[in-house]
């Protein structure tokens, strides 16, 4: 039976999409199965971010609707065998589509599957309560500025009024040289404000990073950990300092912020 896990955050473009992307080719890399579902109607791009879009024939609201079974909305990855897509609606964001029918479609296919990754619209409105009433556990996804920061707490709070296993915290964007110079908040003094347990970091890198495009990146690694944390009840997080410390680290400190 699959382990339902809705991806969250507090506010647009901390990489929240990307996140649960990665995450779900980390573990089918690993040999689980897993749906990464978009629940996020009408602002969809899961299916984008994963390159499947032009695969996609059916999404969620027509298995919502009857248009087909819940199984044909599923995009197989081309890369990631293990990985399957449930793009949301294309269409019609105002369309209304209750929690509880996200749930049952989801319920449906979980028996087949080992990991159900939701993601979730940002923010806390209707589409958000619509994700989470369908998972089990959840990932709140933040970047350590801190107006995403605050954004995160208030999500986090209205989690904690639902009976979920576990609410655990992403920090995405993370920059080991300003944590160094003290410009930024370390994830676990990030983790102290937010009152939830820290399970993984994403360094920041130029570029979108996705899947094994690039195998020696920082970022591939500590999607591995967090990956790994997830499947294996773990906390290994990824160091975004250590190439940023003693008098080498010092010159590439400098050189980053010449860039």
């Amino acid at each position: 039976m699959a382990r339902k896990i809705v991806i969250t955050s507090g506010k647009g473009g901390v990489g929240k999409t990307t996140v649960a992307a990665n995450l779900g080719m980390r573990l089918s890399a690993m040999g689980e199965r897993v749906i990464l579902a978009d629940a996020d109607f009408g602002l969809n791009n899961i299916d984008v971010v994963c390159g499947v879009e032009n695969a996609v024939t059916y999404d969620i609201v027509d298995a919502i609707e009857g248009r087909c079974r819940a199984r044909q909305a599923l995009v197989q990855h081309p890369e990631y065998p293990n990985l399957f897509i449930l793009a949301s609606n294309h269409t019609d964001p105002q369309k209304y589509i209750s929690p509880q029918a996200v749930r049952l479609i989801l319920d449906n296919l979980a028996p087949r599957f080992d990991y159900i990754l939701i993601d979730s619209p940002a923010g806390i409105e209707g589409g958000f309560h619509r994700a989470v009433a369908a998972a089990e556990e959840a990932l709140v996804v933040t970047t350590p500025h801190i107006s995403s920061l605050r954004d995160a707490d208030k999500v986090i709070a209205v989690l904690k009024s639902y009976c979920l296993k576990s609410v655990d915290l992403v920090i995405n964007m993370v920059r080991g040289d300003m944590i160094v110079d003290g410009e930024i908040l370390s994830p676990r003094e990030i983790s102290e404000i937010l009152k939830i347990p820290l399970i993984g970091i994403i360094p920041q890198e130029d570029g979108v990073f996705l899947g094994d495009k690039e195998r020696g990146s920082g970022a591939r690694r500590a999607f591995k950990l967090l990956a790994g944390n997830i499947a294996k009840g773990t906390r290994k997080i990824y160091n975004a300092t250590y190439k940023y410390n003693g008098f080498f680290g010092s010159i590439r400190r400098s050189l980053k912020k010449t860039l």
